[in-house]
């Protein structure tokens, strides 16, 4: 009971982190961890941790909260047959070759690093929310050489952010012709083998900092994760309700615009 009183604001931020994160997945279809990650990041450093280890630990803490949602996204998905098991037995090694890889470098790496992709990422991700062409760029999908790198990427620079499959793979799937619903229900699969072995690699390897907020184990906060994950699981839900009856279209460019200055604002703390 001490420990909640005494850290009650940083409680409470978690968990309305969680409502946001499940809110926007579900309204907007935007990967929990493209909210997660930022608002640990500004929120770990109010409570007197530094830009670095904020980062490190938001990303970790962020793939965590990603394994429930994406095995309760798959599961809904694959009801309406929107996964695309094929895709993933050609895609499955080469991401999880990508998440090791990506997983052990956080684990050895500056977090300003981690920020600097970040933000770069994010403004992207926003960039193509609000310029992106509904026509696709190419016919169908590159062959296995390039299907294969692709993964590879994917896989790398998901684990490397914190983020599940969606903010990167829906739009390349879709760029490639690629039903978008099905570019969704498959990248929930994707988030699902990005963030279990990115998250355990990260809680058994990486080293806590000394400046790591309390809860840490490894560079996975538990008390982010027992905060965020029921909220986000309960509101997800919710948000996918509220795109029946609001203009997702507007709201996704609403939040872009703010992913934008989110992304910026990364850049410059780094750059600065």
């Amino acid at each position: 009971m001490s420990f909640i009183m005494e850290n009650y604001s940083m409680i409470l931020a978690m968990m309305a982190t969680g409502v946001v994160g499940g809110i926007l997945a579900g309204l907007l279809g935007v990967g929990g961890g493209i909210v997660i990650v930022p608002v640990l990041f500004f929120l770990y450093q109010g409570l007197g941790v530094s830009a670095d280890t904020a980062m490190l630990v938001a990303t970790a803490t962020s793939l965590a909260t990603i394994i429930p949602t994406s095995i309760s996204s798959i599961r809904a998905h694959k009801a309406k047959d929107n996964v695309d098991f094929d895709l993933l037995k050609r895609w499955g090694f080469y991401i999880f070759l990508g998440v090791m890889v990506g997983s052990f470098v956080v684990t050895r790496v500056d977090g300003e690093w981690l920020s600097l992709m970040f933000g770069i990422i994010a403004t992207l991700s926003a960039l193509n929310m609000l310029l992106g062409k509904k026509d696709s760029m190419f016919k169908s999908l590159p062959g296995s050489t390039g299907q294969s790198v692709i993964a590879t990427c994917v896989g790398f620079f998901s684990s490397m952010v914190g983020i599940g499959g969606g903010t990167l793979t829906v739009p390349i799937l879709t760029f490639c012709n690629y039903p978008a619903h099905r570019a969704v229900g498959t990248a929930a699969a994707v988030g699902l083998i990005i963030s279990l072995p990115a998250a355990l690699t990260m809680l058994v390897f990486g080293q806590s900092p000394v400046d790591a907020p309390y809860g840490t184990i490894g560079l996975v906060n538990l008390i982010g994760v027992a905060c965020i994950i029921p909220l986000t699981v309960l509101f997800a839900p919710v948000g996918a309700g509220l795109a029946h009856r609001l203009d997702a279209s507007k709201l996704k460019k609403v939040f872009a615009v703010v992913l934008i200055f989110t992304g910026i604002k990364m850049l410059y703390q780094v750059l600065a």
